[in-house]
């Protein structure tokens, strides 16, 4: 009777000592499990940016875990830009290999790295982002390039050791820009991203010069003095991935265009191949699997995309249109088989199963979010 008595002591002190952990990590299901399907969102506030996570469920509807402070502020571009107040993609940027986020803090010209543990994010650094309204960001391995969009368009690059950011001596590079802080929304540069080897940083300059600048990228992670500046296709590149064969696909806004390049080791970009979805400023681009989705934000609506072997852009559906939303559609994520699109005015997040054939099945919406959010990323 004894031993008994002994064991069940030992089973009540247990269960309290896992009660108490639960209660200190929180109230989400799976707190400090190892791994998550998890869509983070940026909220640009002026007052305070934050980032609210979402675990993605099996049906591909998000439920919301917690918010954290970025310790920073968000920016407001531009008037006129309600819907777009960072006039970016890659704002909010997910690095699978170091399980880290970053944000963009606008409006106090920093980023911040967040650690990601299970469904639980722990703010490891606030770092000076080495320039005006930083609005981008690009990893490839443990290098970091952030794009600043004010003024002159500068370019900062860091060096990913533990859970800290280093600033890269000797990597600020300008894009020349004649912009203002905070920028304007149609001159202000729109994208930075590595190719998929990492030998190239591309940007995007959007109506300033409607060019696509390629940068090398050195062994010291240092890039050339200079870009090779190519002009775009369709006018007003601004976002930008690329497909399995390393063609970089941009959307460009000025013509709702989507546009395949080939990139050469010399920073050219060849052989372009567009096609409109006749809607109105097409900007953000999103790859999952075969399909390619856009945002039309002055149509509020979204379209998809196929790509085939020789780089030629087809539409999924006669028009393209696989979806509309409320006002402002942005940003897009895709977690699995499913697509996720912020309205930068409505203040939502648009929930959607990617069907086999390329078009959308709404599944719900999230509300309650701010107006004037910017920055989604996913597991």
């Amino acid at each position: 009777m004894k031993r008994i008595g002994t064991l069940l002591a030992l089973v009540a002190l247990t269960l309290t000592t896992l009660a108490s952990a639960q209660a200190a990590y929180g109230d989400g299901r799976h707190h400090g499990r190892d791994r998550a399907d998890l869509v983070f969102v940026q909220t640009n506030e002026v007052g305070g940016n934050r980032v609210v996570v979402f675990e993605r469920q099996a049906d591909g509807g998000l439920d919301r875990q917690a918010t954290y402070a970025t310790g920073g502020n968000g920016g407001i571009a531009a008037p006129g830009t309600e819907s777009d107040r960072l006039a970016s993609q890659g704002s909010l940027v997910y690095d699978e290999g170091h399980r880290l986020l970053f944000a963009v803090n606008a409006g106090s010209d920093s980023i911040s790295l967040f650690r990601v543990r299970g469904d639980r994010l722990e703010l490891t650094d606030v770092d000076g982002s080495g320039g005006d309204f930083p609005a981008s960001i690009a990893v490839s391995g443990d290098l970091v390039y952030v794009l600043n969009s004010g003024d002159d368009g500068r370019l900062q690059g860091f060096r990913i050791h533990g859970n800290h950011l280093h600033r890269l001596s000797g990597s600020s590079r300008s894009l020349g820009l004649a912009n203002t802080d905070p920028p304007n929304f149609l001159t202000s540069p729109g994208q930075i991203g590595f190719t998929p080897d990492g030998s190239k940083l591309v940007v995007t300059t959007k109506a300033s010069k409607s060019t696509i600048e390629v940068f090398d990228v050195r062994r010291d992670g240092r890039l050339s003095q200079t870009p090779v500046s190519n002009a775009s296709a369709t006018p007003v590149p601004f976002a930008f991935t690329f497909d399995p064969a390393g063609r970089l696909v941009s959307g460009e806004a000025g013509t709702s265009s989507v546009t395949t390049y080939m990139l050469g080791s010399d920073g050219r970009l060849t052989g372009p191949q567009s096609l409109s979805d006749g809607q109105v400023a097409l900007c953000w681009i999103v790859r999952a699997g075969e399909f390619y989705f856009v945002s039309n934000t002055g149509s509020n609506t979204l379209s998809g995309y196929r790509i085939d072997a020789a780089g030629r852009p087809s539409l999924v559906t006669p028009t393209g249109l696989v979806a509309t939303t409320p006002a402002g559609p942005i940003d897009l994520a895709v977690s699995g088989g499913f697509l996720y699109a912020q309205t930068g005015t409505a203040g939502t997040v648009e929930e959607f199963r990617i069907e086999a054939t390329g078009t959308l099945t709404r599944i719900g919406s999230i509300t309650g979010l701010p107006p004037g959010m910017e920055g989604i990323a996913a597991t």
